[in-house]
């Protein structure tokens, strides 16, 4: 096994790639016909086809770090990529097809609502809705700056592009798409993504399995090797019981609406039962698609030698050895398939929360927009939040990230807790209790939970605080209070007891309390389509 001589793309490599990219833009040109206002650009109108949603649902949960970091835990590790990961990730959504989906749905199609937290002014107060508002963007322009670093890092492994010129490239193609398509953009242009990753992903299966065989090694026989020595064990290294329990809840809240993104694909649907059947198709994705994506990463130790201490080289250098010019130009258009779904879904969900959530705060005028600057407003916003995050995305090695999968892992799923936990149990019956001096303690101290174990007492602890312990303290933190308080100090009204039924029901039906005559469309204010 010898260190790979890197050989990039040719004339064919680049024509796939730019045919991509020049499939994106027109994909974004057509939905521009089909977007008229912010609930247009925010939720497809509640137009979406079921099936649609849950392909757009899968593919927005993937980026380039799957093929970097993630790639760099495979080739360490083995096995427990995937099942501290991915499979987290698929019960997760399964869990919540029944528990979350619906009751998302019906935040547009009940209260008339185009952002995920806009029905928080009045299930809590307008000051925990800001304060998730503003965190939640904050950590958004973190998650997708390492998204971005992770995908530019691919490119100058195959084209030789530095680090920043990467990043401004695959950002400014995203932002003509998702800018002038909105959602509908987002979700078509994630169909064209997840059939490229279909076939990009087989290739590379099909590419690995006869390479093995070329070196006479079985699929059963290649656990045996010298080199893949304890791969096969589902729980190892710092990926342990605890930290799976703790990606289990975090992955809970986060893929079924915590992180924003994935609950627009809940509210784009006609109907609860239709948001339900997206999220199962979500899962099964997630079940059994990333087996095939992993696979090869799990043989790249019999494979290549990384040139990364952390392995995350790997995966890309695989590619050069294995494919030819032409499949390998596919297999490229994958990882920008992943990280432009993720990225560009990311980017309309924080220019709905900005344009619903936060303007309308800061400013009066804001407050008066139509539906043609509302429109602009998204638009501007949307272009803003990438232009942020490509900054962010110049910096994710440095020091104060460390590294790719330290930002996704450490930051995104420490931090992802105190956020999601007021929002998604606030739409829950058995939560009803809790209100704003629940949700706003328990973020804050998720908040301060999360700097504490992984700085001051992270320095003080002899060989650091387990990455484990720094991503589920957060959390488990922001869950116990949110649920003691709301005990200890009950907030519920009439009010918000109304609007948590209308999010548990459908139709007209009896409400379990009272509904007050201002409950309702009313409560929450103007309809999403202004």
């Amino acid at each position: 096994m010898t260190a790979l001589t890197i050989e990039h793309m040719n004339s064919l490599d680049w024509a796939v790639l730019i045919g991509y990219f020049g499939v994106m833009v027109a994909i974004g040109v057509w939905s521009h016909k089909r977007v008229d206002d912010v609930s247009d650009f925010f939720t497809a109108g509640g137009k979406m086809p079921w099936w649609l949603s849950g392909i757009s649902h899968h593919m927005s949960g993937y980026s380039a770090v799957m093929f970097t970091g993630y790639a760099g835990i495979a080739y360490t590790y083995g096995v427990t990529s995937f099942v501290t990961w991915s499979f987290p990730i698929a019960l997760g959504i399964a869990i919540g097809s029944k528990l979350f989906a619906p009751r998302i749905n019906r935040l547009r199609s009940r209260l008339h609502v185009a952002s995920p937290l806009e029905y928080l002014k009045n299930r809590y107060n307008v000051s925990t809705q800001q304060a998730l508002a503003w965190s939640g963007m904050l950590l958004k322009i973190v998650d997708v700056g390492a998204k971005w670093a992770a995908i530019a890092t691919l490119l100058s492994v195959f084209t030789g592009v530095s680090l920043n010129q990467g990043i401004l490239i695959t950002g400014a193609i995203t932002a003509v798409y998702c800018t002038i398509g909105g959602l509908w953009a987002d979700a078509l242009t994630e169909l064209g993504q997840f059939v490229i990753q279909l076939l990009a992903g087989v290739s590379m299966f099909v590419a690995v399995v006869l390479k093995l065989n070329d070196k006479h090694i079985g699929f059963f026989d290649a656990w045996n090797q010298p080199a893949l020595h304890g791969h096969g064990k589902p729980l190892v290294g710092p990926y342990g019981t605890v930290f799976l329990l703790a990606f289990l809840f975090i992955k809970l809240f986060e893929y079924n609406g915590g992180m924003l993104n994935q609950a627009q694909r809940y509210m784009a649907t006609g109907s609860a039962h239709e948001a339900e059947r997206g999220a199962r198709l979500s899962a099964i994705l997630w079940l059994i698609w990333p087996v095939v994506l992993f696979f090869p990463m799990w043989m790249s130790p019999l494979l290549v030698h990384a040139q990364k201490p952390d392995g995350s080289d790997s995966y890309g250098l695989m590619t050069e050895q294995l494919l030819p010019h032409g499949l390998l130009g596919l297999v490229i258009v994958g990882f920008f398939s992943h990280t432009m779904a993720m990225c560009s879904s990311d980017a309309n969900a924080i220019a709905a929360v900005f344009t619903r959530d936060v303007a309308p705060v800061l400013s009066a005028r804001a407050r008066a927009w139509g539906a043609r600057s509302g429109l602009i407003a998204a638009r501007v916003t949307t272009v803003v939040f990438l232009g942020l995050s490509m900054a962010v995305a110049t910096q994710v090695n440095s020091p104060a990230f460390k590294d790719i999968i330290t930002v996704v892992i450490k930051w995104v799923a420490g931090l992802m807790g105190p956020i999601a936990i007021p929002m998604m149990l606030g739409l829950l019956r058995p939560f009803r209790r809790s209100g704003p001096t629940a949700a706003l303690t328990s973020w804050a101290a998720g908040l301060l939970a999360f700097w504490l174990v992984n700085y001051p007492i992270n320095w003080n602890v002899s060989g650091g605080v387990p990455l484990q312990y720094q991503v589920s303290v957060p959390l488990a933190v922001s869950l116990v209070l949110y649920i003691v308080i709301g005990y200890v100090k009950p907030e519920e009204t009439p009010e918000r007891l109304a609007i948590i039924e209308k999010v548990n029901t459908d139709g007209d039906g009896v409400a379990a309390v009272p509904v007050p005559a201002n409950a309702g469309d009313d409560v929450i204010g103007a309809p999403a389509a202004e």
